[in-house]
């Protein structure tokens, strides 16, 4: 029978920024925008007031005046993403990466040499306290929705396992909404129904369910309301890996130029980031945010890898004149080139025009510049100009 382990950070941006601010533990707390923008990541003192992941900064400050507001470091949440993916690894080879902070472990073959699963479960969390200096919760199960299940139950910093004969008894209890994959809209309907608990669900007839909600989607919720999963854990692979960033205005804006300039910046920021860690990427994804919270995104893939400014950029120009937007009001942008390679791997092709020495190398210095003296040492003149005039 498989042994599937899913591991959960607990707050993992909080928990990375509290590793180096120790005196806010314990105290209400979230990582984004101190009035604007979302917040990103809350601590459990903060859910306390009802502060969530996705809530405007505004309102989480309304339910807890006396939290402390924390700007994201996005480049130390991907270094202790991946410190905590290297300690997977060291576990088993079968590592699939469902985000920054959270996976699946196929530890069905880990037996002979790391002890039971209950065992193999406490180890993961210990490595990673002790390594990475976070907690994580962990789920054990038979499958991954059991597995994912579990590691809820198990939040903060525990672990819950279900052997393959507790899966009812552990599902049907609970609530429809507990059930991985089924959101607000889902719950909705199914207590419509008049179906509250995974044991009312389960006990409904499939074809019942197929005419409510489609033969792939209600098939699918009669066998997770009695564990049926087939899902296996997809080892990725390292084209999956992925650099971004993304930049909230100070208020919402609908002057093109400005987001043009802010869209540079953000394409700077993240080829640098690229460079720094010896990656090259094909696809650029971009992604905006409405004022009205609304998010939509756009993905181009170029004819060969890069870590140029200048490329990104104009994938990203290219992504934004593709969404025909008419005055957006806009809060926020964001750039992401996913399934990038390591740079020694891969070739990269100049291009027909492009001198020996050029904006590369330039590039490669102003890098140098700013891991010396700071993210402010090199900036383009565009840049420099556009902030001088605020």
């Amino acid at each position: 029978m498989p042994v599937i382990a899913h591991v959960d950070m607990d707050a993992f941006y909080v928990a990375v920024e509290l590793r180096s601010r120790p005196e806010l533990r314990g105290r209400p707390v979230w990582v984004g925008g101190a009035h604007r923008g979302v917040v990103l990541s809350a601590s459990y003192e903060a859910r306390a007031y009802g502060v969530e992941g996705g809530m405007s900064s505004t309102r989480a400050r309304r339910l807890c005046p006396d939290a402390v507001a924390i700007s994201p470091d996005y480049d130390a949440y991907e270094a202790a993403s991946d410190g905590v993916f290297a300690i997977f690894d060291t576990i088993t080879p079968h590592v699939e990466r469902v985000s920054l902070d959270e996976g699946f472990l196929d530890i069905t073959g880990t037996r002979r040499l790391l002890g039971e699963p209950a065992e193999v479960g406490e180890l993961i969390r210990a490595l990673v306290a002790d390594e990475q200096g976070i907690p994580c919760s962990v789920g054990l199960g038979p499958t991954k929705l059991i597995a994912k299940m579990a590691s809820n139950k198990a939040k903060p910093n525990g672990l819950h396992q279900v052997p393959p004969g507790e899966v009812v008894p552990f599902l049907h209890p609970q609530p429809v909404e507990k059930i991985w994959g089924v959101g607000p809209s889902t719950t909705e309907k199914l207590n419509k129904l008049g179906l509250y608990t995974i044991a009312d669900l389960a006990h409904t007839p499939k074809s019942t369910l197929q005419r409510a909600f489609g033969a792939r989607a209600g098939g699918e919720l009669w066998e997770f309301a009695w564990g049926i999963d087939g899902r296996r854990v997809v080892a990725t692979e390292p084209g999956d890996r992925s650099v971004g960033s993304q930049e909230t205005f100070g208020k919402d804006t609908d002057d093109l130029d400005q987001v043009r300039t802010e869209l540079l910046r953000t394409a700077a920021r993240v080829a640098s980031r690229m460079r720094m860690a010896r990656v090259v990427g094909r696809t650029v994804t971009l992604s905006l945010r409405f004022a009205d919270f609304r998010t939509v995104q756009k993905s181009l893939t170029l004819p060969y890898p890069t870590d140029a400014t200048d490329e990104v950029y104009a994938a990203a120009v290219r992504l934004l004149r593709a969404f025909r937007l008419e005055r957006p009001r806009l809060r926020r942008i964001g750039i992401r080139v996913e399934h990038v390679l390591d740079a020694d791997q891969v070739s990269t092709q100049p291009a027909l025009d492009e001198p020996e020495r050029g904006w590369r190398e330039a590039e490669r210095a102003a890098d140098a510049a700013i891991a010396r003296f700071g993210p402010h040492a090199v900036s383009r003149a565009s840049l420099a100009r556009r902030a001088g005039s605020v």
